[in-house]
């Protein structure tokens, strides 16, 4: 992808992706100014006119019962940014930044807050040359928008506030400087327009549902590999079961399975071993697959929040104003509860397999997929490491979005939580990105016992195969404890996976 134009209408999660981790530039497309140019005119017009309209010449919240000056309208913007970047925390991380920076200059050429070119120009600017504010990760409701958060964006856009440049965290001046970019003042309207929107929580969440994609086609990839060395039941996953009960992510899920398994050997029919498999083999076509179906859901609401314009007050393109209630989160906060939820299931039945495989009464290999266990502890503590982030991730399922607190003197009264929302489910992608590392790693040693003790006589699936080689490549059969640490063997795993090497080399071999 050589560059991503924006016009407020067209982004998508894939180019999103692609400024926010790439570095991908990004520009505005010509046809978005004429809008935004008409829309900041209808701001100079109420502020020359002195018309009372709201966040331009009044305060804010539930001081919008106090009158603003038109030469006090300057002020006012400024001020509104020294006040609300009150966030507390770690800072958010690089791609997070740059994805709220990319959301919120799109929903800006939308034509309809109020704010000049130059000054969004100017965002765009520090996003292509990577000046990456500060921006704490605590302090938003969701409601009016991420008001702190995005305050924190903007301060460096004035010279204020702190910002990373080549990686080196300056004062926001600096750092302007450094980039060869020049602060500004804002004007009438520009500092609400800037901070007013779901733009962090929606930045938060749509890169966590990239995430949770990937993750559900490696939940696939590590179930088939279980499969294999527990000589399951492909039957399960025929196609006529799942048209049956034809839910999407059911239907691909299975899909996904025979095609991983396709050409196996190990693989086993109804009664030729056993009647049936548990149902952490047997039913993945039914749980993953309804991840599937929410990781869906979830990608359609993002791809119109982030062509949406979440801005109040809105400027129509006729000229009125209007006061409402588009920087509300809720509409974000309950899909990012659903995608926590659709993806801690994936890291559940994931942590059920593992044990599964380190079970010698269940796997009917030695104990904990070692040889000599007893003074070899092999994979025993993978699982409990395994089970406790399962267990964290049951705690980070409970919903945000059910919960609200009053601020701004009862004035806004029912907020979303929807930027917790979004944190939470970006902490439960890690921790099912570690467990999913686990059960590949473990999958592929309890693999290298089943071919020893078939005397190698059975072939690998066309994916799983692929998959097997990948993490071979970095992670070696572990014949006892006194060779390895297992915590460096679980980072080589896991970093084939994040990296997307072990995905890219299956997807090459069969379709996903």
């Amino acid at each position: 992808m050589e560059k991503v134009v924006l016009t407020g209408n067209n982004l998508d999660l894939e180019q999103l992706v692609a400024v926010a981790r790439g570095h991908v530039q990004a520009e505005i497309d010509e046809k978005a100014i004429a809008d935004v140019n008409k829309s900041r005119q209808y701001v100079e017009e109420i502020v020359e006119e002195e018309r009372v309209v709201y966040g331009i010449n009044t305060g804010f919240g539930s001081l919008s019962r106090v009158s603003i000056s038109k030469e006090d309208s300057t002020q006012l913007q400024e001020n509104i940014i020294r006040t609300h970047a009150s966030g507390f925390g770690d800072p958010l991380p690089e791609d997070e930044v740059r994805a709220i920076m990319l959301i919120r200059i799109n929903s800006l050429l939308k034509g309809v807050s109020g704010i000049r070119l130059s000054t969004i120009e100017l965002l765009l600017d520090m996003l292509n040359k990577n000046v990456v504010p500060f921006i704490p990760e605590k302090g938003s409701l969701g409601a009016s928008g991420d008001l702190a958060p995005l305050a924190h964006m903007v301060l460096p856009m004035l010279g204020l506030g702190k910002a990373y440049y080549d990686g080196e965290l300056l004062q926001g001046k600096e750092a302007m400087q450094k980039a060869g970019l020049e602060p500004i003042d804002l004007a009438a309207k520009e500092g609400l327009a800037l901070i007013n929107g779901t733009t962090v929580l929606t930045a938060t969440g749509a890169l966590a549902l990239y995430d949770s994609i990937n993750l559900s086609k490696l939940a696939d990839i590590a179930g088939a590999m279980t499969v294999e060395s527990a000589r399951g039941i492909i039957d399960a996953f025929w196609e006529e079961l799942h048209t049956i009960r034809p839910h999407e992510g059911s239907l691909e899920t299975a899909k996904n399975l025979r095609n991983l398994l396709e050409g196996s050997t190990y693989v086993t029919h109804t009664a030729e071993l056993r009647v049936q498999d548990a149902y952490t083999l047997r039913c993945m076509p039914q749980v993953h697959g309804a991840s599937k179906d929410t990781i869906e859901y979830v990608k359609k609401k993002v791809e119109i929040e982030l062509n949406s314009a979440t801005d109040n007050p809105i400027i129509t393109h006729d000229g009125m104003v209007i006061s409402g209630g588009n920087f509300h989160g809720e509409l974000m906060a309950q899909p990012f509860d659903f995608l926590a939820i659709a993806t801690s299931e994936l890291g559940n039945i994931s942590e059920r397999r593992i044990e599964r495989l380190v079970n010698t009464t269940l796997s009917g290999m030695p104990s904990f997929l070692v040889k000599h266990p007893g003074l070899n502890s092999g994979f025993m503590i993978t699982q409990y490491a395994a089970a406790a982030l399962a267990s964290e991730n049951k705690t980070l399922s409970h919903p945000a979005s059910v919960d609200s607190i009053t601020s701004c003197e009862n004035q806004e009264d029912f907020v979303s939580m929807g930027n917790w929302a979004s944190r939470k489910v970006r902490e439960v992608v890690k921790n099912v990105y570690r467990i999913l590392a686990t059960e590949i790693m473990i999958a592929a040693q309890a693999i290298d016992f089943r071919m020893e003790m078939e005397d190698n006589k059975f072939e690998l699936g066309k994916g799983t195969k692929v998959a097997y080689d990948a993490i071979r490549e970095a992670v070696d059969f572990i014949e006892q404890d006194s060779n390895i640490e297992i915590y460096d063997e679980l980072e080589k795993a896991q970093e084939v996976l994040t990296s997307g090497k072990l995905l890219e080399a299956v997807e090459k071999a069969v379709e996903l």
